[in-house]
């Protein structure tokens, strides 16, 4: 009875340094929260001017010879991962390697500590990650690809839908999509469209990849914030049922020491 009293206090012990942890990390989730969400819609308008500029280029008919409508059928495929800095988000990490399961063959840049650490490369963490990084990434993915080293780029992030919500996706890059029907516009590019179309493309991969680590960032405190709750509950649930089979097991040896004592008393 002394042992079972012994092993559930330090198993109380034990959940209530965890259920401290988690209440810990849920509060610096909650923290970052606010200024990941306000980084990516940002990155989300920056994302949908720059895509408006893309769509009246690539609509264009002078813009039909350019590299980067190359479509070739080998199917070569390089992959930007995004993945987080660190665990403890639920299932987002695993979202993330789970679809890349699906692209086995395929040429892997990651951003992010786990991804990093899964796919090997050069560090870069995604909490961090500068226009900079993706400037120079996105630079190098167009040389390459004009240079016809792969064949399609996409972009492996989680979508933000909402606290509750992040999704796994692939953004295809390049090669560009050419619209069925041409959009009407007024705008005129100098010198011409095609030099503006391949000028501005290097530009446009890395604005996708800085809105798409932010969005991915949110996606990662937003799943860490909703995990460690989770687990918050779960622990003081335990700390609850543990407190239960302890107060039992504490009266159940008092009991047994008054009958002792009554039992040697009589004799």
């Amino acid at each position: 009875m002394g042992a079972d009293i012994k092993q559930l206090r330090t198993r109380i012990k034990s959940v209530d340094s965890t259920l401290h942890l988690t209440k810990a990390m849920g509060l610096v989730a909650s923290s970052k929260i606010r200024r990941a969400t306000d980084a990516m819609m940002k990155g989300r308008e920056y994302v949908s001017a720059m895509a408006n500029a893309v769509h009246q280029l690539v609509s264009s008919s002078e813009c039909a010879g350019s590299p980067y409508l190359s479509v070739r059928e080998s199917g070569r495929t390089r992959l930007v991962v995004i993945a987080g800095d660190r665990g403890l988000a639920g299932g987002y990490n695993a979202n993330i390697f789970r679809l890349m399961r699906d692209y086995a063959d395929a040429e892997v840049m990651p951003i992010g500590k786990r991804a990093c650490d899964r796919f090997g490369g050069e560090l870069y963490y995604a909490e961090d990650f500068t226009y900079e990084a993706a400037k120079e990434m996105a630079v190098a993915f167009c040389a390459d690809f004009v240079a016809g080293k792969y064949d399609r780029l996409g972009i492996v992030y989680t979508k933000y839908v909402s606290m509750m919500s992040q999704v796994p996706e692939i953004e295809w890059i390049l090669p560009l999509s050419r619209p069925e029907k041409a959009a009407q516009s007024s705008i005129i590019f100098e010198p011409d469209e095609i030099t503006v179309l391949n000028t501005v493309i290097p530009e446009y991969v890395a604005g996708m990849t800085v809105a798409l680590v932010k969005e991915s960032f949110a996606s990662e405190v937003a799943a860490r914030r909703v995990a460690m709750d989770s687990a918050g509950k779960n622990a003081q649930e335990m700390i609850d049922e543990l407190g239960l089979a302890y107060n039992r097991a504490r009266q159940g040896a008092i009991t047994q020491e008054i009958t002792e004592i009554v039992a040697g008393s009589g004799v």
